[in-house]
């Protein structure tokens, strides 16, 4: 059986081959910024905008499996293209318009996980992304990743844009959470 990141050259190959615009995040995100966990699929934003998103879920439904019944309306409904590879690895692909998203996918680079090049978000990008979704296992993803990146990360960014998202949860103290994290 492939492992996860052939599996996630795999679907590289047909994003590139498709002309989409993406990254990963998530666990694939995790193991070069952060310290490793075991992840068992692949996450990734694919740039949709508003208003494109049926034109790519039907192009990437054409390409690979989908892992529910309806993923097509699920993904019209959630912003979330949910899929599998041939091998069975859950696929979770928010479909990306916030402006925010756009700057992640053009801030990502191809890092090299073992010999295969991969497209991943950055390292601030994905400590932004884990404190939005504010889940107890992304925060300690992202005491991870700031034991092991936080001399290199430009953590004025990480605020500037963590308080433009924290007003989509108010009451919530994301921004002071991380803020603190950070030592800002």
């Amino acid at each position: 059986m492939k492992d996860l990141i052939e599996s996630a050259r795999d679907l590289q190959d047909v994003l590139e081959k498709l002309e989409l615009s993406f990254c990963f995040i998530g666990g694939l995100a995790n193991l070069q910024w952060g310290e490793p966990r075991l992840t068992q699929d692949l996450d990734l934003t694919v740039l949709a905008g508003w208003g494109k998103e049926e034109r790519v879920i039907d192009l990437l439904l054409a390409e690979l499996s989908p892992r529910i019944d309806d993923a097509r309306q699920f993904a019209l409904n959630n912003r979330v293209l949910l899929l599998q590879t041939e091998e069975g690895i859950p696929i979770d692909m928010a479909l990306g318009a916030l402006p925010f998203e756009e700057g992640a996918v053009e801030r990502s680079r191809n890092i090299d996980l073992g010999g295969i090049f991969l497209r991943l978000c950055s390292a601030e990008d994905l400590v932004i992304m884990k404190a939005f979704a504010n889940r107890d296992r992304d925060w300690s993803d992202i005491d991870g990743i700031l034991g092991r990146q936080q001399a290199n990360l430009d953590a004025p960014y990480i605020m500037e844009q963590i308080r433009v998202l924290d007003d989509a949860k108010p009451g919530e103290g994301i921004a002071n959470r991380l803020e603190s994290a950070l030592g800002a």
